[in-house]
């Protein structure tokens, strides 16, 4: 089992900026690959970003330029710097880690963290 702690959303004008942060805990013998999606009111739910062990990144279009992902292998955390908010970007933002543990590879979720962002 693996558990996710996310932190860092909140209320924020349009133009600003947070940081998300994502820590898994567990017997965790290696993560693959860490990201963050997104999901609005009615909507479905969105890749933002997603970055590999190695570091390699993708963005979804909307955030390029603008997010930054990042990831601290040694603490097992992932992090979404997020600048020039606009208030599209208002969502629950959620946490995904790929990781090996004892059964096996599982595909663990935060429990979301809500990003509100005001014009």
């Amino acid at each position: 089992q693996v558990q996710l702690v996310e932190s860092g959303g909140g209320l924020v004008q349009a133009g600003g900026s947070l940081r998300l942060s994502c820590a898994a805990s567990g017997i965790i013998f290696r993560i693959n690959a860490m990201g963050w999606y997104r999901q609005a009111p009615g909507q479905q739910r969105e890749l933002v970003a997603t970055i590999t062990s190695d570091g390699r990144t993708n963005y979804a279009d909307s955030v390029k330029g603008r997010f930054t992902i990042s990831r601290d292998n040694a603490q097992n955390t992932v992090y979404l710097q997020m600048n020039s908010l606009r208030p599209e970007d208002t969502s629950v933002y959620y946490c995904n880690v790929g990781a090996l543990v004892r059964g096996g590879w599982a595909n663990s979720w935060g429990q979301g963290t809500q990003v509100t962002v005001s014009s």
